[in-house]
C-alpha cells in the first residue's frame, strides 16, 4: 500500500508540474515570423519592386543580359518626352514620316500603317508607338528628337548610363533584334521609373483602346493595347484589373516581355519580365509574360504591407557626455519609419544595430544633434537606417572645460618641446649658478680668514 501511494504521489506531482512548465516553455519560446516562399517565376528574368520606396520584392536574374524587343520603346518615348519639357517639340507639333525613318523596318513588325509622307502629331505618333508598338512611329519620333536615328540611339545610351544602367546597349529605337541590342530587368526598372515621372507616359501606356484622327494619308483608325492584362478584346483570362500600364515586347529571340505597374490600397508594384514562354496549358495556349506577372503581383500584394517599425519619440540608448554636469544624453530616432515587409514579420523581430559617432561626446549637445544611427535588419536584410538626435540639451561646466583646454594646451607636442627646453635652460641655470655660488663663497671666506691671520696693527 505504502508502495502504492508513494507511486500515487510522485505521477501526481510529476503531472503538476508539466502543467506548470508548459506555460513558461511557450513564454520563453519565441514562434520565428512567418516568411513568404520564393514564387519562382517562370521567366529568364523577373523583377518586382515597390513604387513608392524602391525596395526591390522580388528577383531573378535581374541583372542578366537578355533582348528587350519592343520594351525599348519606353526609352524612346522618355527621351521624346523630355524633348517636349525641354521645348523642343509640342505634343501637337504635326511630324511628317520620311522615307529614311521608314527604311528598313520588318514587314511582319509591328506597326500603325504609317506611309511616307504622312503627317500626324506627336501625342499620336506616342500613342501609335505606346499602345500598338508601332516601330515606324519610334524612327519618326527619333528623327524629330535628334536629327537622324543613329544620333537618337546615341542618345539613348547616353540617358542609359546616366540613369545607371551597367548592362544596356541599344542599336535602334524599336526594339527588333540585334545581337548588340540588350539590357537587364533591373536597368529596365531604372527606365520605366524615369518614364513614368511624366503623367502623359502612363496616361498613355495604360490605354486599352483609343481612336486616331485622320490624316492628310489616312482615315481615322482603332488602336487596341497589346497589353492583355489591360483588355481581353482578343484573348480572354488575362485582364488584371490592378495593372496600370505599361508596355509588350516580344520577338523569336527575345521571348515574351513585359513591363508592368499595378495598384491596390496603398501599395503601388513595378514588375519586368523578360524571356517568358508561350506554352500549351489545358488545351490553350499561356502567354507567361502576362500570367507570371499577375502571379507576381499576387505576391506582392498578398505577402506584404507597410509597417510602422519605429517611433520618434522612443528613446533608444544613453550616450556619455564629458565636460558636463550630465555624465549623459538620450537619443531618440530621427522620424518615423514606415516600410514594406513581409506581413508576417513584426517590427519586434528586428534586430537593433546601434552605431555611435563617439563613445562618449563632449558638451555642449543640443537637442536634435546627430549622435549615430541605428539600422534595423532581419536575416541580414537591412529594412531601414535612421539617424538618432539628442533628445534634451547638455551644456558645458566652464571650469571642467577650462581644465580641458588646459589639459589640451599642455598635450601639444610643440608645448612639450618647448617646456622642456625651459626646463633644460631652467636646470643648467641652477646648476651654474649652484657652482658660480661655491666658488664666490671658497674664495671669499679664505681671503677673510687669511686677513684676520695676518694682521700686524698697532699695539695699544
Amino acid at each position: 500500500m505504502k508502495t502504492k501511494r508513494f507511486f500515487s504521489v510522485f505521477l501526481l506531482a510529476a503531472l503538476v508540474m508539466s502543467l506548470w512548465a508548459v506555460p513558461f516553455a511557450s513564454a520563453d519560446t519565441k514562434e520565428a515570423p512567418v516568411l513568404p516562399e520564393d514564387p519562382d517565376i517562370l521567366a529568364k528574368a523577373a523583377l518586382l519592386v515597390d513604387y513608392n520606396t524602391g525596395e526591390i520584392i522580388y528577383a531573378k536574374n535581374e541583372h542578366q543580359e537578355l533582348y528587350p524587343a519592343s520594351l525599348t520603346k519606353i526609352m524612346t518615348a522618355l527621351l521624346t518626352l523630355e524633348a517636349i519639357d525641354a521645348g523642343k517639340l509640342t505634343m501637337d507639333q504635326p511630324l511628317t514620316a520620311t522615307a529614311t525613318a521608314l527604311e528598313g523596318l520588318s514587314s511582319d513588325g509591328s506597326s500603325a500603317g504609317i506611309k511616307v509622307g504622312e503627317t500626324m502629331p506627336v501625342r499620336d505618333l506616342l500613342y501609335c508607338m505606346l499602345v500598338v508598338s508601332a516601330n515606324e512611329a519610334c524612327d519618326i519620333l527619333a528623327e524629330a528628337v535628334s536629327g537622324s536615328v543613329s544620333a537618337f540611339v546615341a542618345a539613348m545610351n547616353e540617358k542609359a548610363k546616366a540613369l545607371g544602367c551597367e548592362n544596356t546597349h541599344f542599336v535602334n529605337p524599336n526594339g527588333l533584334h540585334d545581337p548588340q541590342h540588350y539590357t537587364s530587368a533591373w536597368d529596365m526598372y531604372l527606365i520605366t521609373r524615369a518614364a513614368m515621372e511624366y503623367p502623359d507616359f502612363m496616361t498613355i501606356c495604360n490605354t486599352a483602346s483609343t481612336t486616331i484622327a485622320a490624316t492628310n494619308l489616312s482615315k481615322e483608325r482603332t488602336l487596341y493595347t497589346t497589353n492583355n492584362l489591360l483588355s481581353n478584346w482578343r484573348v480572354i483570362g488575362y485582364r488584371d484589373t490592378r495593372a496600370q500600364g505599361i508596355k509588350t515586347g516580344s520577338t523569336n529571340a527575345a521571348g515574351h516581355c513585359l513591363v508592368s505597374s499595378a495598384m491596390q490600397g496603398s501599395l503601388h508594384f513595378v514588375s519586368v519580365i523578360l524571356g517568358a514562354e508561350r506554352v500549351e496549358e489545358n488545351g490553350r495556349g499561356n502567354i507567361r509574360s502576362f500570367s507570371e506577372t499577375s502571379r507576381m503581383f499576387d505576391f506582392g500584394f498578398d505577402n506584404f504591407a507597410y509597417k510602422t517599425i519605429i517611433d520618434p519619440a522612443e528613446p533608444i540608448q544613453e550616450v556619455p557626455v564629458t565636460l558636463s554636469k550630465l555624465d549623459h544624453v538620450t537619443v531618440q530616432p530621427a522620424k518615423e519609419l514606415e516600410v514594406l515587409m513581409p506581413k508576417g514579420l513584426n517590427k519586434e523581430d528586428l534586430e537593433r544595430t546601434i552605431t555611435l559617432s563617439q563613445e562618449s561626446v563632449e558638451a555642449p549637445v543640443a537637442v536634435g544633434d546627430v549622435l549615430g544611427t541605428m539600422e534595423l535588419s532581419y536575416n541580414g536584410k537591412i529594412y531601414a537606417t535612421v539617424d538618432l538626435l539628442a533628445m534634451h540639451n547638455a551644456e558645458a561646466d566652464r571650469l571642467l572645460t577650462f581644465w580641458r583646454d588646459v589639459k589640451d594646451f599642455f598635450g601639444k607636442t610643440s608645448v612639450r618641446v618647448v617646456l622642456i627646453v625651459l626646463l633644460v635652460l631652467l636646470v643648467i641655470f641652477l646648476v651654474w649658478k649652484l657652482l658660480l655660488s661655491r666658488r664666490r663663497y671658497r674664495y671669499g671666506r679664505s681671503v677673510g680668514y687669511s686677513r684676520s691671520r695676518n694682521y700686524r696693527g698697532r699695539r695699544k
